[in-house]
């Protein structure tokens, strides 16, 4: 899988959940029928939404992006639907091109991101039992906290 295609699913990926998340919404707060797609629908797009975010950082170092693409990468997942017309907008300008630079037999990684990165191109299926364990975690410390509480 090549930066270009990691990037178009997980971008895909977030819009969907973003779907979903905002029809359970306008069930429970618009036609009050149902209260029960919120926690299903807030959990996966909850997930996705980590994985966007990790997906993104690691193709930014990858792909080298300025501090400006980068950031608005991460906050496209923010805005419903955004992550498409993001993904749309640096592919037109080929920042999504070419393969993993730093992967075995490439470019030698040069700071603590790229060996990090290296160490996952080298090593996918170790990395992926990190990467998962880690949203877990993280996932389930959000959920555990719960969702914001208003001040009122």
């Amino acid at each position: 899988m090549n930066p270009r295609t990691l990037f178009r699913i997980v971008a895909v990926a977030e819009a969907v959940t973003w779907a979903f998340l905002l029809l359970g919404m306008f069930l429970k707060y618009v036609t009050r029928t149902t209260e029960a797609l919120v926690p299903p629908a807030g959990a996966v797009h909850g997930f996705v939404f980590l994985c966007f975010v990790a997906a993104t950082l690691f193709i930014w170092i990858n792909q080298r992006w300025s501090v400006t693409t980068g950031v608005l990468g991460l906050a496209s997942a923010i805005i419903p639907f955004a992550t498409v017309p993001f993904e749309r907008w640096i592919e037109r300008r080929g920042w999504l091109a070419g393969t993993w630079r730093l992967a075995p037999g490439a470019e030698a990684p040069r700071n603590p991101a790229e060996h990090v990165q290296a160490w996952v191109l080298r090593s996918p299926l170790v990395a992926l039992v990190v990467a998962v364990v880690g949203i877990s975690v993280i996932f389930s410390v959000l959920l555990l906290v719960g969702p914001p509480v208003s001040a009122s």
